[in-house]
């Protein structure tokens, strides 16, 4: 059996040296596929209609149904409107009291088969981080210790701080730390297509095993979790692909005609010369590993390099995001909190049904962009 104290520094030796600028796309491709673009750049508005329908299987007696609402207005998502309908005894919208994470609460009182439609319009566009730009501070020091703190599932403490200070040991500025915990991210976690769902963001648990194959929950919560614990603000963006991208890449596509699975959550970093910056490690991972035929293991491939360049700093506008919430205790739901918010819920009798389960749990989600 390897050490994993030796694994760990010749990993961060090896994103230590493997480092870019901030935007730069290698000297080198080695791939001998052709070289692609991903350029995302902030233009004009998109906007779009996304109808959440659910219909429960086995809703005879009392039941509740949870929706995530898009709660974000930012300068790269404007939250508009949300309207619902369907035979529910009584609706509500309700917040998560911490984050702000808006959701429908839907009661039913089993005299017929649930069914709910929340339709929400929402304006979203691409994200780049001009690197030489240096906007004023939007944030308070009291905002920004929220993005420090630990979650249930990311702790800051124990092997997650002393992973992360291995990594970013010797870098001069929170710029250097992030870029160090991104490369090392991409160069050691990787998308593991048999995990379900979006995975469930234990990090200290994938630090533990070394174990890093996951989702984006997993990966880019790691990316988070290291970066708090360097004392570098960041949060998770939860969200659902809503659009094909435009440049071309399927696994960072959306099929607008049927979203459920298309759930994904991104990262943001605060830096004080730069406010949120956008991020999206686990991306990376998910074009290395599903693009093509072959699992690309070289970040530098001709595939792979532009988005894991354009990914650090930017994202594109096919994806809606919902919420930046952890540990949620849905109003009025049995059973424990939910480490994020990001698929529909439900319970019928108390009893909880499993979202990722297409067989018990049935709901779809579409969008249509609406065109000026």
């Amino acid at each position: 059996m390897q050490d994993k104290s030796k694994m760990t520094r010749r990993a961060v030796l090896k994103a230590a040296s493997g480092a870019m600028l901030f935007g730069a796309l290698p000297t080198t491709l080695l791939a001998k596929e052709a070289a692609r673009r991903f350029e995302p750049r902030p233009g004009d508005w998109r906007t779009f209609d996304v109808v959440t329908r659910i219909e429960l299987t086995h809703g005879t007696a009392p039941s509740t149904v949870w929706v995530p609402l898009p709660s974000i207005d930012t300068e790269w998502q404007r939250s508009l409107t949300n309207n619902w309908s369907g035979n529910a005894t009584a609706m509500r919208m309700a917040a998560d009291p911490r984050f702000g994470a808006r959701y429908l609460v839907a009661e039913f009182d089993g005299t017929s088969k649930p069914v709910l439609e929340v339709a929400s319009r929402v304006q979203t566009r691409d994200r780049a981080q001009d690197w030489k730009a240096a906007p004023a501070a939007t944030e308070s020091a009291a905002d920004l210790r929220m993005w420090l703190q630990p979650t249930d599932l990311m702790p800051t403490d124990g092997i997650v701080r002393k992973t992360a200070h291995q990594v970013v040991a010797g870098a001069r500025s929170d710029d250097e730390k992030v870029q160090r915990i991104y490369d090392w991210i991409v160069l050691n976690t990787f998308r593991e297509p048999k995990v379900r769902g979006c995975g469930t963001g234990d990090i200290k648990t994938m630090l533990e095993t070394g174990n890093f194959g996951g989702k984006c929950g997993d990966i880019n919560g790691l990316f988070v979790g290291l970066c708090r614990a360097a004392g570098v603000p960041a949060r998770d963006v939860y969200g659902v692909r809503l659009a094909p991208s435009a440049f071309g890449y399927k696994q960072l596509s959306g099929n607008s005609a049927a979203l459920q699975g298309a759930q994904h959550c991104r990262a943001e970093v605060y830096l004080k010369k730069h406010g949120w910056v956008a991020m999206d490690p686990a991306d990376v991972g998910k074009v290395m590993r599903l693009e093509t035929d072959t699992w690309i293991k070289d970040p530098d491939n001709a595939v792979v390099a532009p988005v894991k360049a354009g990914l650090f700093g930017g994202w594109e506008g096919n994806w809606m995001g919902y919420n930046f919430a952890h540990d949620v205790k849905l109003q009025g739901a049995h059973g424990a909190k939910l480490g994020f918010l990001m698929y529909p819920q439900a319970q019928t009798g108390g009893e909880a049904y499993d979202p990722l389960d297409p067989d018990s749990f049935k709901y779809t989600i579409t969008a249509r962009e609406i065109k000026a």
